[in-house]
């Protein structure tokens, strides 16, 4: 039962509540201790799941932490970056070896080129006798 008390304390207290309160009502007294017994305890059980929230949400931040630090601290990411390092370092020792691959060669713009009309080709080939050319006073005809 409660620590330090043992079977002849309980019996003597339970010898003086029988004359205090009387046999009449003493299971109605019993009912009300046993109630707020209960309350007692639920009410440690509620204290005892609000610390032991506390203390999972502090584990859970100094895990969040961690994992970020991780996320910082990664060994891939340095990898990545000496590795984009020694790729700068190799581009400009073969740009300075190679001066003219400096400046990426662009296509240089092309003249437009003319297309004939559809309705002036014939499948005639170009002989003097095909070709017409005017005269300046040939405008009457």
């Amino acid at each position: 039962m409660l620590p330090g008390i043992g079977f002849s304390e309980l019996l003597l207290l339970g010898l003086a509540a029988l004359i205090i309160v009387g046999p009449k009502d003493l299971p109605l007294m019993m009912r009300r201790v046993g109630q707020f017994v209960g309350k007692g305890r639920a009410m440690a059980r509620e204290f005892q799941a609000a610390f032991e929230d506390i203390a999972r949400q502090s584990e859970l931040d100094e895990l969040r932490k961690e994992i970020e630090s991780l996320k910082r601290d990664n060994s891939m990411q340095d990898a990545a970056a000496d590795l984009a390092a020694v790729e700068a370092d190799i581009n400009s020792a073969v740009m300075a070896q190679h001066p003219q691959a400096e400046a990426p060669s662009r296509p240089q713009p092309t003249e437009p080129v003319e297309v004939p009309d559809d309705s002036k080709l014939t499948n005639q080939p170009d002989t003097p006798e095909s070709v017409e050319t005017k005269k300046p006073g040939d405008d009457a005809a």
